[in-house]
């Protein structure tokens, strides 16, 4: 792990569609604040990681399965997935267009270049509660990373994603057996039951251990097929 130290270096800072994004470096981090608030930072990304192989992992055997990303944030999902030759395609939804700046032509690049190279990659900028709604495509796994999880957003509107409603139209974009998995900085059983509520089977919570603090953990439910 990279160690920080001194004062964190703006490297961005822009108004976005909903509100201020900041890019940061911390001695050898690259940090995203949102609103004043930190959101990520590159220091490790292990439960980000796990988000995609869970999903995969709950696909069991399926061919060819196509994965949609809800978030980029700092890139670790979408290295994760493009670093497995099993994703048939690769879709990254993300609506601040100042994140897909930083890695496509930014500091974050040092991160996702040879991801966002990858051919079976695509980055949609959108907000994904709209995206779900509209689009026509369907996927075999949603993985979603989108501010702290469900029970702590400190982004207006990021909340009514993990609603009945938001998760309505996860269900939508996911095919028959298609899994939904969503990390969080916190459990939430009030989430998982949410889950249950909406029609999401074997539905089940994993742990990933972090240094310190709660766990953060990876929420997982299966559409009914």
């Amino acid at each position: 792990m990279s160690i920080t130290y001194g004062t964190p270096e703006v490297l961005d800072r822009r108004e976005g569609p909903f509100g201020e994004v900041v890019l940061r470096r911390h001695g050898g981090l690259l940090q995203i604040i949102a609103n004043g608030c930190f959101l990520m930072d590159t220091s490790n990304g292990h439960s980000e990681r796990r988000l995609v192989d869970a999903a995969l992992d709950a696909l069991g055997g399926r061919p060819d399965p196509r994965v949609l990303i809800g978030g980029l944030g700092v890139g670790f999902s979408l290295v994760r997935a493009a670093a497995n030759s099993r994703w048939d395609r690769i879709t990254v939804v993300e609506r601040e267009p100042a994140v897909i700046d930083w890695h496509r032509s930014g500091p974050l690049a040092e991160v996702t270049r040879t991801a966002l190279a990858d051919p079976r990659t695509e980055i949609v900028e959108a907000d994904l509660l709209t995206y779900v709604h509209g689009t026509s495509d369907t996927y075999d796994a949603l993985c979603l990373d989108i501010d702290n999880g469900p029970g702590w957003t400190v982004t207006e509107g990021n909340s009514g994603l993990y609603s009945p409603a938001g998760l309505a139209g996860c269900t939508r974009v996911l095919r028959p057996g298609g899994v939904l998995a969503v990390w969080s900085a916190q459990p939430s059983r009030a989430f998982d039951e949410t889950l249950r509520n909406v029609g999401f089977q074997q539905v089940r919570t994993e742990e990933i251990p972090v240094a310190r603090g709660v766990p953060d953990v990876v929420h997982l439910g299966l559409r009914p097929g």
